[in-house]
Formats: C-alpha cells, sequence, structure tokens
C-alpha cells in the first residue's frame, strides 16, 4: 500500500478496534504488501486490513476457526472480539492474536511436523475452496493481459505462458491425492511462537497435492515430510515459481521491489530444471542465500 492508503488502513484498524473495546494508542505495521500487518498497543492485537475484494477475509476467518477446533498449528483470532469481517471506509478488517517471534529460525523438523500436523487437520475439515488449477488460471490471465502486465517482455511472456500452460497440466494430471493445502506456506507465513511453529495468511487455501504446498518450503524440510513424491515435487516447483513471477508483473502488485525479484524469476525459469525451491530463491533474493 502506498503512504496515504496506509494511513487510512491503520486509521480503519484502530477505530473498528476501539470500538470494540480494544483500547489503542499506538499503532506499529508490521508488513505492507498489497495488505497491512498492524499490531495494536496496549491492547496487544493483531489487525489484518485489506481493500475489500469479495469473500476473500470472510473464507480466511471460517477456516481459522475451523482449523483451530482440530489443534491445528495455526494462528488464532482475537479472543476478546466476535471472530468476524468487519468492513471501515472501504476495508475489511480482521483480528488476531499478537504472537512474539520465540526464534529467528525453525528447524527443519520442525517446520515439516508442523506443516504435516496442518495437512492433518485439513483433511478432517469440510470447507469448499478452489483447487490449485483455479489460481495457475489466475496467473495465466494476468500473463496473457498485456494491459494488467504492460512490463512483461513478449519472450518472458511467452515463457510464462508456457510454463503455467505445461506444468500446470502436468500436475492436474498427476493422479495421486489431493486434499485442502495452504496455498503458500512458506517462512513469511510461519511463525515461530513461544507455544511452536503456527502457520498464518490462510486466504491462499486451495485444493491440491501436498508437494505444491512442499514446492515453497526450504529443501531441509522435505527430508522431513513423509511420503513426497520426489518428480511431482519438482514440477511443482518449477509452477510456483512461474506463478509468483506472474504476481510480481502485475502492474498492481505492490511488493518491495518487485521488479527486480520478477526479473531474476525470469533468468531462473529460463535456466530450466531442477529449480529451486521458492524458498531457496527468496533467500537468494534477501542476499541471505
Amino acid at each position: 500500500m502506498q503512504i496515504p492508503e496506509v494511513q487510512r488502513a491503520v486509521a480503519a484498524a484502530t477505530a473498528t478496534a476501539e470500538a470494540l473495546g480494544l483500547h489503542v494508542v499506538d499503532t506499529v505495521v508490521l508488513q505492507n504488501s498489497n495488505k497491512l500487518a498492524v499490531r495494536l498497543l496496549p491492547c496487544d492485537a493483531f489487525a489484518r486490513v485489506a481493500p475489500i475484494d469479495g469473500h476473500v477475509a470472510e473464507f480466511e476467518v471460517e477456516l481459522a476457526a475451523r482449523l483451530a477446533e482440530t489443534k491445528s498449528p495455526v494462528a488464532a483470532l482475537e479472543p476478546r472480539v466476535p471472530s468476524r469481517v468487519y468492513e471501515r471506509d472501504g476495508f475489511a478488517v480482521t483480528f488476531w492474536t499478537y504472537y512474539a517471534s520465540a526464534t529467528p529460525d525453525v528447524a527443519p523438523a520442525d517446520y515439516a511436523s508442523a506443516l504435516s500436523r496442518l495437512h492433518a487437520g485439513m483433511r478432517r475439515i469440510e470447507i469448499a475452496a478452489p483447487r490449485f488449477t483455479d489460481r495457475v488460471a489466475e496467473a495465466e490471465q494476468l500473463v496473457a493481459n498485456r494491459g494488467q502486465t504492460p512490463e512483461l517482455a513478449g519472450a518472458d511472456r511467452a515463457l510464462l505462458s508456457g510454463l503455467l500452460t505445461g506444468l500446470g497440466r502436468t500436475v492436474a494430471g498427476h493422479g495421486g491425492a489431493e486434499q485442502l493445502l495452504h496455498g503458500e506456506p512458506h517462512a513469511g507465513n510461519f511463525l515461530s511462537t513461544k507455544l511452536g511453529p503456527l502457520f498464518i495468511d490462510l486466504e491462499t487455501c486451495c485444493r491440491g497435492p501436498v508437494e505444491f504446498d512442499l514446492a515453497h518450503t526450504p529443501e531441509a524440510v522435505i527430508a522431513h515430510y513423509p511420503r513426497v513424491d520426489q518428480a511431482l515435487l519438482s514440477e511443482c516447483r518449477g509452477l510456483v515459481l512461474a506463478m509468483v513471477a506472474a504476481w510480481r508483473w502485475d502492474a498492481g502488485d505492490q511488493f518491495p521491489n518487485g521488479r527486480l525479484w520478477a526479473q531474476e524469476f525470469i533468468r531462473t525459469l529460463r535456466e530450466g530444471p531442477p529449480w529451486p525451491s521458492l524458498h531457496a530463491l527468496t533467500r537468494r533474493l534477501d542476499g541471505r542465500g
């Protein structure tokens, strides 16, 4: 979000919290991209604020509540207010428990265990969710629409279009089991807390093979996750990189340094398989790889 929109979003979260009886004197913006993550003090609640967009926030709140019943490792909704989506000044505001970070890193075995438990919990609930192919189709539409991706060069557009279509069909036709997934269980959506590892940002949940989720995780996690189809994982890694590349080329994308990331994703995809995990490429772009 741009600064004026950030200010409006913070004001919307603050006013909504105050109306619900949560005392707010100060705010700390923890993350700013297409949505805002704000810590509210001294009530110490966590607010997520995004432009009102269909029923995405409603889906996330419902799913979080259902997963909490299965004891799955997900961040909890704020218990002091009704669990719902609040609309104010064009924004959708949801309230969550704030968790202080316990350690900077999570051991690969603990990461894999948490993701395995999340997947197990997801198998226990019934909720309408898109298939991963719907998300692939959204990326394909971005690439095909020059008005939405005006800076994407012709050769790169053809590359992404071919990969999204080809890899999407390959993964969709793998013939193995599919289930409800997190959708983007990368390190940015993973908290290390005193209660153990917890996943956040459930709005990307979809149905598909668990390898689609694993394509987002560190390589070291794979060795600790049971029964991984390595060939399918490789295809999923390429597909995920192509999808993220498409989102970074979106003219409306507000990811920091998004165009630089988009160019690096294109270079990596051109090198062909075996593709790195999303985690490995992200660390390289952050200067940590």
